[in-house]
This record gives structure tokens, sequence and C-alpha cells, in this order.
């Protein structure tokens, strides 16, 4: 004797229908209730998912047990609750949304979401800014699951697995806890499979996989680093990650990243180089090596006089990063740190001499007199060491605008 016959009703069967005359009742009736066929009819798409939400309940074991001993109640809160929508039960029914040769065309717009997919398998993969440049393919090998050869992803030989009777294949079984006049339900991992929902038998799982359809397999990827690639780049191989039986082969994923370089840094496809150049070179002229990044080698002139500042910067156009989109490329910017002698670097006067007359005399060169001193200075008797509290003075440094 059954709580309630809601359900039933709504399917127009009786209690006591069997699996087949559910089917049969849900797909005359969501065919023809389905908003498809029933556009102008809006209580139509109200009656179809009624219709939908009845078959879901009673096609299922479980769900259907509950329903006739504790009727709706017994399902709030667990294996009835949410449950799933009514198109997707539709499509997945009717094999993405099409039953018979007539009706295909009134339910073709529907979505066929196939199996499931098993998960994305992502790497990092660093690379040297040598490599960005000149391209290379790297060999990358990964582990992964794919479905056992010897059993073909059975887990064991032909027929010898079963559909476990405890949770009716769900790998979860619903129990009951009575308590006084309230009824606890909550839902645990079945102990007769641990959750597989099959059972196989020791003596007949496969030998290559002791039942678990899968073993690890050892892939080696071929990933192309295009010429200039940029970090943050993913080159995707579809379909060569984890294998499951019913499910989709995952993807792979790499991303590609780019090591910091000892001598260049890289700002998209323009290449920096800081030089450090002696006083001498800057000021009389020279030539520097620049080792590029493919072992050639470049050489930058410096006319005399030329004069390079202290962070001053040369362009070599051309000879930056390869484009990634197309086949020109960036500039080299030669960034220059001038090495000024140490002190002392000459125990000539005659030395210093004659530099005073080779390099150009100062702006402004002027003497100032006692007035103009008391003014910058202050007034006062101080000694030229030492500052009104008789303290040494600090010492005088000479600024140079740069």
């Amino acid at each position: 004797m059954v709580k309630e016959t809601k359900f039933y009703d709504t399917l127009g069967v009786a209690p006591t229908a069997t699996e087949q005359e559910l089917k049969k009742a849900y797909k005359v009736n969501a065919l023809k209730y389905h908003p498809d066929k029933n556009a102008h009819n809006p209580d139509a798409e109200e009656k179809f998912k009624e219709v939908s939400h009845a078959y879901e309940i009673l096609s299922d074991s479980q769900k259907r047990s509950l329903y006739d001993q504790y009727g709706e109640a017994g399902l709030e809160g667990g294996a009835g609750a949410g449950g799933m929508a009514a198109e997707d039960l539709f499509a997945q029914f009717f094999g993405g949304g099409s039953f018979g040769g007539g009706l295909g065309g009134m339910f073709s717009g529907m979505q066929n979401r196939g199996p499931p997919k098993a998960r994305t398998i992502h790497h990092t993969h660093k690379v040297s800014l040598e490599d960005v440049y000149k391209g290379k393919i790297s060999k990358l090998a990964l582990q992964r699951s794919v479905i056992c050869p010897k059993c073909e992803g059975r887990g064991g030989k032909e027929g010898a697995v079963k559909r476990c009777p405890g949770c009716d294949g769900h790998g979860m079984k619903t129990m009951m806890r009575q308590m006084g006049p309230m009824i606890q339900r909550f839902q645990t991992v079945c102990p007769d499979c641990n959750g597989e929902g099959e059972i196989i038998k020791e003596k007949d799982r496969c030998k290559g996989c002791n039942g678990k359809k899968t073993v690890v397999d050892r892939k080696v990827l071929h990933v192309h680093v295009d010429r200039g690639v940029r970090s943050g780049t993913k080159v995707e191989f579809r379909g060569e990650g984890d294998q499951s039986p019913g499910v989709q082969a995952g993807d792979v994923v790499f991303e590609i990243e780019q090591k910091p370089h000892p001598r260049f840094t890289r700002k998209e496809d323009h290449l920096l180089y800081r030089c450090e150049i002696e006083l001498v070179t800057a000021l009389a002229g020279g030539t520097i090596y620049v080792e590029h990044l493919d072992e050639r080698w470049l050489s930058i002139d410096i006319m005399p006089g030329e004069a390079i500042a202290p962070d001053s910067v040369k362009m070599i156009r051309g000879q930056g990063m390869p484009s990634p989109r197309h086949h020109d490329f960036g500039n080299m910017y030669i960034q220059f740190a001038v090495k000024f002698p140490e002190k002392g670097w000459s125990e000539d006067p005659a030395a210093y001499e004659a530099l005073q007359k080779l390099l150009p005399a100062p702006a402004l060169q002027a003497d100032m007199d006692q007035q103009q001193q008391a003014r910058v200075f202050g007034s006062g008797s101080m000694d030229e060491d030492e500052d009104e509290d008789g303290h040494p003075g600090a010492e005088r440094v000479q600024c140079a605008s740069q």
C-alpha cells in the first residue's frame, strides 16, 4: 500500500506499474506537453515539468521506494531534492531531443550534451629567452590514466561486473533512523561496493588493473614553442589527458612561462640590454660588443665626442624579439652605465691639467667676494673649518647638473 499516488496519477499509471510501463507513460506525456509542441498553451510547460519530475522520482528505485513509504515528505532534502531539469531529462531520455523520424525536426534545437568529460591536466612549461627567440619543440612526458587495454575498461571478465544490489548502482545508500515521532534520513557511501556502484568478485578481477578499469600510462607530447611566444600562452592537446569508462578523455594544457634572463630584459617585442662602459669610451668613443640570443655578436660604435651620458639609451632597430603574429622584429635598446675612474686615478698633476685643457670649460666660473660670501654663508667671524659651536665644519661638495 503506497502512502501517496500523486506522481503515479501525473503519469497516468497505477502504483504497481512496471519500469517499462513508466517509460511508456513518460514518453507519451512528455511528447504531448513539450513546450516546443505547445507554443500557444502556457499551461503545457508546467504540465511538462510535472510529468518530468514524476518520472525522475519513479524511475529511480531508491526514490520510488522512499516515495511509496513516506510520500513527498520522505524525499525532502535527500535523494529526491533538487533533481534534473525537465529539458535535461527529456534530452537524456530521447537521446538529445529527437525521437522518431517525424519528431526529429521539432526538437532539433535542443542541445545534446553527450557524456561527461574527464578533468583537464594543467602544466607550466618554463622556457629560456633563447628558446623563445629561436623557437623549439619540447618533448614533455606526463603520466595519465588510460582505460585498461586488457579488460577494455570493464574491470574484470566478461559478465563478471555486477550492479551493486545494496545501492542499485548509485554508490550511495539512503539510511532511515526513527527518533521518536521524527524520521531522520541520511545518505552514506555504500559499504557493499565502497561507493563504486559495482561489485566484482576477487577471482574475476582483471589482473592488469585489479578491477580499477584504468592503468597509469606515460605519454610523450611534442610542445611547439613558437618564435616570439609570450608568457601565458597556452598550448592545448585535446583528448590526450586522463581516460575513464563512460566519459570523454580529458585535455592537456601547457602554459608557457618565460624564465628570467641574466643579460636581457624583454618588453613585449623589444629587448633591453644594460651595458657598462668606461668613461674614456663614453667621451673618446670606441666599439662595444653584445652577444645576441642566437649567439651572434653585435658591434655598437660610439663615435668620438658623442659623450655618452649615464643611463642614456641607443636603439638598434630590428634586433629585438620576433613578433609572434607578424614576421618582423622589435628593437634592442642599449642602456649605458658609465664607469668613472677611482679616486686618485693618476698621480701626475700634469694629467689633470691636460684633462682640464681638453674638456670644455664650465659654463659659469665666477669668483665670490667677501660680501657675497657673507650673504651666502651668513655673517660672523667663523673659522673656515668650524661651525658656531666650535665643531669641525661639514664637508663641502660641489654639485653639477646632469
